[in-house]
């Protein structure tokens, strides 16, 4: 454990001691989020990036060990186990390596290479390998077994062959100094398959390309892979300029790396077609399938990334706050699906209306909704992005003209995941006797009020805003994106006398069974007036509420302090600091100018640090501040509706609905979001999107150029940028994945997973887009 603490240190540039605190920690029980905010002193001060990365680490450490010990045990019952052969066993530092080490005694189906053992050729293998000077058919003579089908000199040479072949098949160096050799100089060859080139037109951009391996971004490899998933694209891994020489490199590697060397002595041209064999046969698809492995790994792990990243910054988007709001659930046919929720999202009232064709009955709707609005005194509308939201969108406007004397506000909301939330058992439970089809537009209400609460109840998958989601890892996708939730969720804090299960759920220390007994003992008991109550929650235990009371939130209770994120634990200080003053512990709270009057350090003790006390004086500062910003919406265009109505020039203003390493995606209104290429994100160099724009943030954006026929926009958030000279520096491309969305199964809004992708080809046949790509591209390696 203290060899895994010191190299996760050594990883992550902090001291063993702190990953061996963080470590104990969490083998005791505690989440990440009460470590990061609670045990400052203990780790010396790792936030929760750093526990997350540790946490992770952690994990394929241990594994690692594991899986050594059984390799370990296997070969020493084999009675194979040298010193020397355990030393690197014990020193391997990743489970390639170890594997590699493995190989040789890994229990196996037969092979040639055992049978030719058994007839008694592995002499004839070993002789003509140690002597090339001997006759490779005068030696095989004497190794003649017709016992074992070996009934002339060239069955006995195919067996030494097999052996030889095995053996450097299975040399952990040779291994390890081909895989580092293919991955730095390799290329990613990527053909279309005969007869698919119709099938497989939205791959149509990968039908001839190449590029090296170790530098694919991480959606064009996807890309690739899911072409070829789907019988499109055919794979592999070459060296550029290998097919116009006699011997492969990597031959030459092997040959070298075992001093085998044509000097014309009699066995050299028997040992350079092993050497052929061995990479032909045995070792080219092996390592080609790993380093395709290694590559399809990082790019889900950076696929997962721009996920979670995006994920967190949808959840941590500004709410409206606790205000009553009427849902639209925008729809042609079937009509705009109505709901009106309270200040605290508690449903009121509901109804269906038909504003749009075939029934066409906007005056009728108008009146429906100016009733919903003053009999509860809307202050909110929030209308879903999805099919007719724009039409919706000029009923709303109209809806808030009629009441100008009742100001209300209206706001177009990502609707991605509300499907999912209204058919889940959840929302079932919540409305066991509303329709499916109301729950979306109180869904639709909610996330306007308060997104993360919302949210939460939807899986984060199915909220849409990865890239390439459903080809990578689920069980590492989900781990990445829970956590992310869960840091969100306490980032926040949650009012324990409001939080629905669902949120309650992703609170440190409590799990799906707990939130629901804090939810049965408060219908049973009324609200919480103390943060000590939650003792009396049933299975509620003091390791659990140790874990979870600091981010709970008591609002108006007998403690102003059960309000704050200071945890019950250093009430003490709080009061000691009161009890100096000489001033009631309430009035503390918000005062600024006193707080900040206050060296931290008189208040420490062996208990509480200096950290601890510094949290707490900010805290009491600004109470159960939330660290969300503030709220604001975009205003879309008037008459701009859909793609057609895009014009080159245009500057409208949208929502950033998802950031990937190539760009950022911007809704503007228009059912299909478009492009602002990296390098049109600002005028200086821009390394990562996500310095620039986040989701969820409101930016202004020039219209660059529209692609009617394949629905791509590609904008720009460099104003002074014309379309004409902007097709010189590369403000969009083709190349790059639409992002993913979560589907509301209603059509209309682009919420598919096909791919932008392209790569550069004759200016004739991709279109402006596309020559945009390629130019960026080409500034780029400039």
């Amino acid at each position: 454990m203290e060899q895994i603490a010191q190299r996760i240190a050594d990883e992550l540039n902090v001291k063993g001691t702190q990953v061996s605190a963080a470590v104990a920690l969490l083998d005791e029980g505690a989440t990440v989020p009460f470590i990061a905010r609670y045990r400052k002193e203990v780790t010396g001060g790792l936030d929760d990036t750093q526990l997350r990365n540790l946490e992770e680490r952690l994990r394929y450490l241990r594994e690692l060990e594991d899986r050594r010990a059984t390799v370990l045990n296997s070969i020493e019952e084999q009675g194979k186990l040298t010193d020397e052969l355990k030393q690197d066993i014990l020193t391997a530092d990743t489970k390639t390596r170890l594997e590699d080490l493995y190989l040789p005694y890994k229990p196996k189906r037969r092979t040639k290479a055992q049978t030719a053992r058994e007839a008694g050729l592995e002499p004839l293998a070993e002789q003509l390998f140690t002597d090339p000077e001997l006759d490779p058919l005068a030696t095989a003579g004497a190794f003649l077994n017709p016992d074992h089908n070996i009934h002339d000199e060239k069955a006995a040479l195919d067996g030494a062959k097999q052996i030889l072949m095995e053996r450097f098949s299975e040399d952990a160096e040779l291994l390890a100094l081909l895989r580092n050799y293919l991955w730095n100089q390799g290329e990613l060859q990527s053909r279309v398959v005969t007869g698919q080139e119709s099938a497989g037109e939205k791959f149509s951009d990968y039908f001839e390309h190449n590029e090296a391996v170790k530098s694919a971004p991480s959606h064009r490899a996807l890309a690739m892979f899911r072409g070829r998933n789907e019988g499109v694209l055919q794979l592999s891994i070459t060296l550029p300029g290998s097919e116009e020489l006699k011997v492969h490199p990597c031959e030459e590697k092997i040959a070298a790396h075992f001093d085998i060397r044509d000097q014309g002595r009699a066995a050299d041209s028997w040992l350079k077609e092993v050497v052929r064999w061995t990479w032909r046969v045995k070792l080219l698809t092996h390592i080609e399938t790993e380093l395709m492995g290694n590559l399809r790994e990082d790019a889900e792990g950076e696929a997962i990334k721009v996920f979670a990243s995006n994920l967190k910054d949808l959840l941590l988007a500004a709410p409206a706050g606790p205000r009553a709001t009427l849902g639209l659930d925008p729809g042609l046919r079937t009509g705009v699906k109505v709901a009106v929720v309270d200040s605290t999202g508690k449903l009121l009232d509901y109804t269906t209306v038909f504003p749009h064709a075939p029934r066409n009955q906007w005056n009728e709707s108008l009146a429906v909704l100016t009733k919903l609005v003053q009999k509860h005194k809307v202050d909110l509308i929030s209308i879903g992005n999805g099919t007719a939201s724009r039409e919706t969108d000029k009923l709303a406007a109209e809806l808030v003209k009629l009441i100008s004397d009742h100001k209300v506000t209206k706001i177009m909301v990502s609707e991605a995941g509300a499907s999912v939330y209204s058919a889940s058992e959840l929302a079932a439970k919540e409305f066991p006797d509303l329709d499916v089809s109301f729950r979306g537009a109180v869904s639709i209400a909610r996330r306007l009020q308060d997104p993360l609460a919302e949210l939460v109840k939807i899986d984060p998958k199915s909220i849409g805003v990865g890239q390439y989601q459903h080809d990578v890892s689920q069980t590492q996708l989900a781990r990445s994106l829970d956590a992310v939730v869960e840091d969100c969720v306490n980032a926040v804090g949650v009012d324990v006398n409001t939080a629905s299960v669902a949120l309650l759920n992703r609170v440190s220390g409590l799990n799906a069974t707990l939130a629901q007994n804090i939810i049965s003992f408060r219908d049973q008991n009324g609200a919480f007036d103390s943060r000590t109550a939650l003792k009396d929650v049933p299975r509620l235990g003091p390791k659990t509420f140790e874990q979870c009371a600091g981010f709970l939130r008591v609002m108006n209770g007998k403690n102003p302090l059960d309000a704050s994120a200071v945890h019950p634990e250093a009430y003490p200080v709080v009061k000691k600091i009161a009890q100096a003053s000489d001033r009631p512990l309430d009035s503390l709270i918000g005062d600024s100018q006193f707080l900040k009057g206050l060296n931290p350090a008189s208040y420490t003790d062996e208990h509480f640090g200096l950290p601890t006390v510094t949290d707490i004086l900010q805290e009491l500062d600004k109470p159960g501040r939330d660290p969300r910003p503030e709220f604001k919406a975009a205003e879309f265009m008037e008459g701009v509706e859909e793609i057609s109505d895009l014009k080159p020039g245009m500057t409208l203003e949208g929502s950033v609905t998802n950031v990937t390493n190539f760009g950022a995606f911007v809704d503007v209104g228009v059912h299909q979001d478009g492009l602002v290429h990296i390098s049109a994100l600002s005028d200086k160099f821009v390394e990562d999107p996500r310095t620039v724009v986040k989701a969820g943030d409101i930016v202004k954006v020039k219209v660059i150029d529209v692609d009617q026929q394949r629905r791509r926009i590609a904008l720009s958030m460099r104003l002074n940028d014309e379309p004409e000279a902007q097709s010189g520096r590369g403000a969009s491309t083709g190349d790059d994945n639409k992002r993913n969305r979560g589907s509301r199964g209603k059509g209309g809004r682009n919420q598919g997973q096909n791919s932008y992708q392209s790569k550069p080809q004759d200016s004739g046949q991709m279109g402006t887009l596309g020559m945009l790509l390629a130019q960026a591209q080409q500034k780029k390696r400039k």
